[in-house]
């Protein structure tokens, strides 16, 4: 408390009412996969297709990474984190040596060396160009790649210090690095006006991917496993595990090895969903089969579709079969932003698709849906939709996506949103404040008609009081908060009753 030791008026600020809290956002997916070039085991904030193509390169054949971010954005997603594995680290990169003014008397100045190992450095091309401030040993670099300026540095020199070539590059560029080479002075190092290409990048090898690698380490930021200190992340999806499953790099026991270790993870963050593909080349009952009999995935952080979906494929210059995973991520953002997450994101047209790998009956329809298998259906006039919105849980509370989706918002959101309560007085005072912020938060969310109610109170409860705090709960420095919700279910099965009746008798409404 303030102390008054002089008459006279005083103004304080108080903390009064309960504190809002704000819905997190529900959307954001993760991609781990192959990609021709880019970072290799490191998450990257990816907001659109052009910055994946700078990022990561263009379709990749064999690989379906780029039909996954590609189709995630073509369907309404927003942002995605992009994990590119199996890039061997030892393929040399191409590189070339800037010329000095002195190169006849054999005192070389500079090394470049681009930053990406492999064949995609042979297209970046550095001129070096007066500087906008010239004096003797200032100049410019003008970073190109595939004939079109990525970066520019001015006024760099060949002195120690901040604009000190090597150490200018070195803090900015993110295709380049330069090294001093020979034993040349400073003024002998400055490069001459003029342009040189980088080349001698290999082809890098096939690809040996490993269970162990699309797994990775939380520890050593490899992997899924890196995604972990990614906390956006609310779904996740391997697209490329597919892709060395038919190249027989990994077999059927590898496949089932990764997708449970993806529904470990999404187990264990609580608050993402792992998107799963079936097997290539698969009719109605063979994926029963491979669902049930020798999968048998049972979890609510997870959701299965089939079957595969035809796409254009500009690197085949033909249409291709590609997983649906990445098109399901970018449905579920859209159907987010315009219904919301208590939305199941299902009969909802799948953009980019041209066909199905398999036209599915509604007999086979009857046989997978039981099993948490959502179907892609093509209707006439309707176009092609996603029919269905289960997970792969054999609990039915939790048998709806949009109901595990749903808790997920509610259960991040107040996570967040209650971070002040920590060390908090825990006194009747606190426990009203916490009640009326998160009733106020649940009052929101019922208004945008995600729990089921015509009140209220018919809606949710929280409770927090001296029954969920006795001493002995207090004594242990806990708060406890119970708070109840009747999430919505969707209407999955809409049966009209028809009945014969004589005419000219009133109905009763």
């Amino acid at each position: 408390m303030p102390q008054y030791l002089s008459p006279g008026v005083y103004m304080e600020e108080v903390e009064a009412g309960s504190r809002p809290i704000e819905g997190v956002g529900t959307a954001v997916a993760a991609f781990v996969g192959l990609a021709a070039r880019g970072p290799v085991n490191s998450p990257t904030l990816v907001t659109n297709w052009n910055q994946f193509v700078q990022a990561f390169g263009d379709f990749m054949e064999g690989a379906y990474l780029g039909h996954a971010v590609y189709g995630y954005f073509l369907n309404g997603g927003g942002a995605c984190y992009v994990v590119r594995v199996g890039a061997d680290g030892n393929v040399p990169a191409a590189r070339g040596e800037v010329l000095t003014a002195n190169k006849d008397k054999g005192l070389p100045g500079y090394r470049i060396t681009a930053l990406e190992s492999g064949s995609a450095g042979n297209d970046i091309t550095v001129e070096v160009a007066d500087a906008s401030q010239p004096s003797e040993d200032t100049f410019k670099l003008i970073v190109e790649r595939a004939g079109k300026v990525e970066e520019v540095f001015d006024n760099l020199t060949t002195k120690r210090g901040k604009q000190n070539v090597a150490t200018a590059v070195k803090a900015a560029s993110k295709l380049i690095t330069i090294e001093e080479v020979g034993t040349a002075s400073a003024l002998e190092r400055v490069p001459s006006r003029g342009r040189i290409t980088l080349s001698g990048g290999d082809v890098p090898a096939p690809v040996r991917v490993t269970p162990e690698e699309y797994v990775g380490s939380a520890a050593d930021r490899t992997g899924f496993g890196g995604l972990e200190a990614i906390d956006p992340v609310t779904m996740l999806a391997v697209p490329d595990l597919m892709a060395v499953y038919q190249k027989g790099i990994i077999d059927a026991d590898g496949v089932q090895a990764v997708q449970q270790a993806m529904i470990a993870h999404c187990e264990l963050m609580g608050d993402r969903i792992a998107i799963l593909d079936s097997p290539p080349g698969l009719n109605a009952q063979q994926v029963r089969e491979w669902r049930v009999d020798k999968a048998g995935y049972d979890s609510k952080y997870a959701a299965l579709y089939w079957p595969w979906i035809k796409v254009f494929d500009p690197t085949a210059g033909q249409a291709s079969l590609v997983p649906p995973s990445g098109h399901m991520a970018g449905i579920w953002s859209r159907s987010d932003d315009t219904r919301g997450v208590h939305k199941a994101p299902a009969n909802e047209v799948v953009r980019g698709a041209l066909s199905l790998e398999l036209q599915l009956t509604k007999a086979e329809h009857d046989l997978l849906n039981p099993q948490g298998i959502n179907c892609l259906r093509a209707f006439p006039g309707r176009g092609l939709r996603v029919w269905g919105a289960r997970t792969l849980s054999s609990d039915p509370a939790w048998r709806y996506l949009n109901v595990r989706r749903l808790f997920n918002f509610i259960e991040e959101s107040i996570l967040t949103g209650t971070q002040w309560v920590v060390f908090e007085p825990n006194d009747m005072n606190l426990w009203q404040r916490v009640k009326r912020t998160i009733s106020a938060f649940l009052l929101r969310v019922w208004r945008d008609g995600a729990l089921f109610g015509a009140t209220p109170e018919e809606a949710f409860y929280v409770k927090c009081d001296a029954e969920t705090n006795p001493p002995e709960v207090r004594d242990a420095g806990q708060l406890v908060v119970e708070v109840g919700i009747a999430p919505v279910k969707p209407a999955e099965f809409v049966v009209f009753r028809m009945a014969q009746f004589s005419g000219g008798a009133a109905l009763s409404e």
